[in-house]
């Protein structure tokens, strides 16, 4: 009898997925019959997640390592491959807030954020990719997928939240270069942009803690961290083969394509411009191109 899980027997790796949506993610990819590496900096949550599976009759095993070091990423692929028998599907989600105006941030706030969203993506990304490329050069050609972690703020800016912005931009462009470089392996790459109860956002202040709040009167509880999973575990199935390179916004129930980084309006002289000639030229175009969506939190 065939399964109706599209991931049946397949090998996941969530990131960060001690709490919040990165567990919501990996309780997601046990229930649709995937085996799944919980890693999380936090060894107690790690193996709290992997053992809630496990008590569920899936298969899981704790990875506890910080996603930003690069020997601990080399370290985590091989395990997960020697302990679960390969490696599927990479979800990074791991990471944290800083936050602070420009002119407040100091210099550790800024490398910190940026280490672990950024650079953590790129270090499992990246070991993950040799461990697939290895195998479609002996003639395995993987079905691997890559599901990024981006953010609103990423997309359009947040006030307060420099350094996050600027790591979660670079992972949606790191994302992009991923699908373009990983095709011929058999790799997809795509990016969510989630927007969930967590306790990054729980921590926001006081508007954001109600705007996030379960309802009280039990009706659909549009900030449940599990809303977000579902697309993760389709991107991360073989069914989701034909996407590759894009950029999901989730919330509740909508799901939204974010189509950036697109050419608009043009006007080509065909010779150099003199600076006293470009004035009304920007404005003639920027009037014919999509007004930007408006920084999180600006006036």
């Amino acid at each position: 009898m065939l399964s109706d899980k599209l991931n049946e027997d397949r090998v996941a790796i969530v990131t960060g997925a001690g709490q919040g949506i990165g567990r919501a993610h990996a309780l997601a990819f046990a229930a649709d019959g995937a085996k799944v590496a919980v890693n999380d900096f936090d060894a107690n949550a790690a193996h709290a997640v992997a053992d809630e599976i496990t008590a569920a009759g899936g298969q899981a095993i704790a990875v506890v390592s910080d996603v930003a070091d690069w020997a601990a990423g080399a370290a985590m692929i091989d395990t997960v491959v020697s302990e679960l028998g390969g490696l599927d599907i990479v979800v990074n989600n791991a990471g944290f807030v800083r936050d602070r105006m420009l002119v407040a941030m100091s210099e550790d706030e800024w490398d910190a954020v940026v280490r672990v969203h950024l650079k953590g993506h790129f270090v499992t990304l990246h070991h993950a990719a040799a461990y697939w490329r290895a195998q479609s050069k002996a003639g395995n050609q993987p079905v691997a997928r890559i599901i990024n972690t981006s953010s609103g703020a990423g997309l359009f800016g947040s006030v307060g939240q420099g350094n996050y912005v600027a790591a979660k931009a670079g992972i949606t462009a790191l994302t992009i270069q991923a699908a373009a470089e990983l095709g011929g392996y058999g790799v997809t790459a795509n990016a969510i942009a989630p927007s969930a109860r967590t306790q990054m956002t729980m921590g926001a202040g006081d508007a954001m803690a109600a705007q996030m709040a379960a309802p009280a009167d039990g009706s659909f509880d549009a900030m449940d961290p599990a809303n977000i999973s579902p697309l993760v575990v389709w991107l991360g199935s073989p069914e989701s083969s034909g996407v590759t390179g894009r950029v999901f916004e989730v919330e509740g129930g909508k799901v939204t394509v974010i189509d950036g980084s697109q050419r608009s309006a043009e006007q080509d002289k065909g010779s150099r411009w003199a600076p006293g000639e470009l004035g009304p030229v920007v404005e003639e175009i920027l009037a014919k191109s999509p007004v930007p969506v408006p920084v999180y939190g600006a006036r």
